[in-house]
């Protein structure tokens, strides 16, 4: 079964570098490297054949629970950088098993707790980052003295927390699509579930007999009954019903079910405190389309802004989705929406390649030639530069949701309500695109045509007229829901939507995708009303009674062109990528029955907003 391919595709880079010309230039040495406490870490070491005392080579490192395969110094991989021009430039690359994975000792935790105040015993990535990075500097011959670090994903995280390892050789670390908060990235949203990562539990949640090149977990993979992936979902049942079916010994599943709110158990493997004392360079990366982790890079990126100010640290959004940067593909697309051409070379040449060459064959003392921030505007579909994100020279801007279907900048003077009907059986589609529920993750969603949900009566939308003018939104994103419901729960979907032009031409890369009145998804995000006054204690609704929903949908660089309509969706169903809300405010909702689904009455009052950040 190939599914691991599908994980650790967006790793690596679709390199120019043939393995036949890695295999020439590099020599490959596999050691175990022990921890502070006993523990070793399988790790693979790529080292040029012409390193010498006179021709000296960085290390550039990156430390993964997705395999270092092939195993074995006889076996080369096909990449064994994070870009084909960095492999050709030359260093040391070194990959590394994570604990309890593959063929590392220890036990494998998710999300690793960051101990504060360390004993000479304590450990975690950090430590496991310092012992690394020192074996290294101390045991690989002419090295020059400098270590880097990058990864995508769950490696990313990794990367982030590695930052912490202050070890003197690190200089240049590189989190991409990093992981922050599994309570906020990956499995959920706001605390909301993501039933559409179902499939990939195996892979997180069960621990391996023995250290091995294997994947232990393959056998426990669900195997879908047709191509269309709905047809699996559509089966499932509860979350309850579905995790007793496939998860009952599956201890990331279970943890999950137990812990449905913000508790001591999510908050201690929450990274964005401890993001304090980084003195080395830091470039972070995400795509403004990536289903996984997008609040991951804008929160790691800002905070380490906020409690580092003399760090050099710069931040990179693509029109990517999950690690696509590492992959050129020629035209570059998300779903059906074309950006440029060659976007990931552009990137990879110029940005991560800049980035590692002058901190770890340059002068690490001096910042590199990039601007603060380097941010893709998905709607001109150009790179901009910005010396600061969010940026600062923006207004604000309230868009009301009005009774009259009217999305207006102008706050309305009476009471006017919107209403929908939202049944937790019959839950709003979050996709039309069936196969891709069978795939690991989805992902085409973040762009896709939303035309199918506009006119449902579980969904109400709010459009303005044609715009006169271009209109940037560059920033964050706050939303006001002012709501009522007749139930005692119930999550809100807001959706930022881009409306092509009724007379929007065609694309003849792809026949047989409608762009004329194309309703392309910008933004989105979902926020359960348990948790509108605190993640830690969730409260119920009183039936009928107003009450405010607030939360942040992530930052957005996109600009709404004249001749188009912006539009916001709001529903409180999105299956099968979120887990459906009974409806019915329960202790934990995880282990709602059939009977605990409650239809709903929900009321979106007049004065409520989306506020805006935009660019002049």
């Amino acid at each position: 079964m190939k599914f691991i391919a599908k994980i650790s595709l967006c790793l690596f880079s679709l390199s120019g570098f043939s393995q036949t010309q890695i295999e020439n230039e590099y020599n490959k040495k596999e050691v175990y490297i022990t921890m502070r406490d006993g523990v070793r870490l399988f790790t693979s070491i790529y080292i040029p054949k012409d390193i010498s005392k006179t021709n000296k080579y960085p290390i550039l490192m990156e430390r993964t629970c997705y395999s270092v395969a092939p195993y074995g110094e006889n076996k080369f991989g096909k990449y064994i950088g994070p870009n084909s021009f960095l492999e050709k430039d030359k260093y040391i690359f070194v990959l590394q098993d994570v604990r309890g994975r593959y063929m590392s000792e220890g036990t494998f935790t998710n999300m690793t707790p960051q101990v504060e105040h360390k004993s000479k015993k304590d450990v975690d990535e950090s430590t496991d980052t310092y012992d690394t990075v020192d074996w290294l500097i101390k045991n690989i011959t002419n090295n020059n003295g400098k270590v880097g670090q990058y990864g995508i994903s769950y490696p990313g995280f990794y990367t982030a927390v590695g930052t912490l390892a202050n070890h003197p050789a690190l200089v240049a670390s590189s989190p991409q699509a990093p992981v922050s908060d599994f309570f906020f990235d990956d499995f959920h949203h706001n605390g909301a579930f993501l039933m559409g990562y179902f499939k990939t539990f195996p892979v997180f949640g069960i621990q391996k007999n023995k250290a091995g090149e294997n994947h232990w977990f393959e056998n426990q993979m669900i195997k879908s009954p047709s191509t269309d992936g709905s047809v699996l979902y559509n089966n499932l049942g509860t979350l309850k019903e579905a995790s007793d079916k496939y998860y009952k010994d599956n201890f990331f599943m279970q943890e999950i079910i137990n812990h449905p709110n913000y508790d001591t158990f999510w908050q201690k493997r929450n990274l964005i405190p401890h993001l304090k004392n980084i003195k080395h360079a830091v470039l972070t990366v995400g795509g403004w389309f990536d289903a996984e982790d997008l609040t991951g890079p804008l929160n790691i990126y800002k905070t380490i802004e906020k409690n580092n100010p003399k760090t050099q640290n710069t931040i990179v959004m693509g029109p990517f989705s999950h690690g696509a940067w590492a992959i050129e593909k020629g035209k570059h697309y998300h779903n059906d929406i074309y950006f440029g051409d060659s976007i990931s070379t552009f990137f990879q040449k110029n940005i991560e390649r800049k980035f590692f060459n002058h901190y770890l064959k340059g002068n690490s003392k001096e910042a590199v030639a990039l601007p603060e921030a380097f941010m893709f505007d998905t709607g001109k579909k150009q790179w901009n530069e910005f010396t600061s994100w969010p940026p600062k020279n923006t207004t604000k801007l309230n868009f009301y949701l009005t009774e009259n279907g009217k999305l207006s900048n102008s706050k309305p003077d009476n009471n006017g309500i919107s209403e929908y009907f939202s049944d937790p059986n019959k839950p709003v589609p979050s996709s039309l695109n069936y196969a891709e529920y069978n795939g690991f993750t989805p992902k085409n969603y973040m762009s896709e045509d939303q035309r199918f949900a506009e006119n449902r009566p579980d969904v109400v939308s709010f459009t303005t007229d044609y715009l006169t003018d271009d209109i940037t939104l560059g920033g964050e994103i706050m939303t006001y829901l002012n709501i009522s419901s007749s139930s005692t729960d119930a999550d809100f979907v807001v959706k930022l939507i881009d409306v092509y032009p009724l007379d929007e031409p065609q694309n003849t890369d792809k026949p047989n995708v409608l762009y004329a009145n194309y309703h392309q998804m910008v933004r989105s995000e979902i926020m359960p009303a348990r948790f509108r006054n605190s993640f830690e204690k969730p409260e119920s609704l009183t039936p009928n009674q107003p009450t405010q929903v607030k939360f942040r949908l992530q930052d957005v660089l996109h600009t709404f062109k004249k001749g188009h309509k912006i539009q916001i969706q709001v529903q409180s169903t999105w299956y099968p990528l979120m887990a459906v809300n009974p409806q019915k405010f329960l202790e934990n909702p995880h282990l709602a029955k059939k009977e605990d689904y409650t239809k709903a009455f929900i009321k979106i009052h007049n004065d409520s907003h989306i506020e805006v950040d935009i660019i002049k």
